[in-house]
């Protein structure tokens, strides 16, 4: 892999331990084999977050390096439940959602007339208890 650019040898990796090795970062195999996938996406979201990378392979490579000796850290000092990397861990928090009461309310606007005698809530045969209870 030495004689191939850094995006031609980054194509040719596929397992965290092949990052590794090609970056040059020593690693316990044991928390590799357990954190593989969230190592590399670590890695991917650091990246991302980063930027604009150097346009110089040297530079570069040496810029992935550091990113990927951060991800493999992070997993070294820490478990992928408390990093959650990826979307399934969050799926059980507490989720808050925002509604606009104008998306609650009924828009009278639209609705149909309410038939003689009942109350609009779409009974059929136009009574309801409502309305007898009213008429009481």
């Amino acid at each position: 892999m030495d004689d191939l650019t850094l995006d031609e040898a980054l194509e040719d990796l596929s397992a965290a331990e092949e990052f590794l090795e090609y970056f040059g970062i020593e690693y316990d195999a044991r928390t590799v084999q357990v954190n593989r996938l969230h190592i590399l996406q670590r890695f991917h979201d650091y990246m991302k977050k980063a930027g604009c990378m150097p346009q110089d392979d040297t530079q570069r490579r040496a810029a992935y390096a550091r990113l990927l000796q951060q991800a493999y850290d992070d997993f070294v000092q820490s478990d992928a439940l408390t990093e959650k990397v990826f979307k399934v861990f969050h799926m059980h928090e507490p989720q808050t959602t925002f509604v606009p009461l104008a998306e609650i309310t009924l828009n009278k606007a639209g609705a149909p007339a309410p038939a003689a005698g009942g109350c609009g809530c779409g009974s059929s045969g136009g009574t309801c208890s409502s309305s007898t209870i009213a008429g009481s």
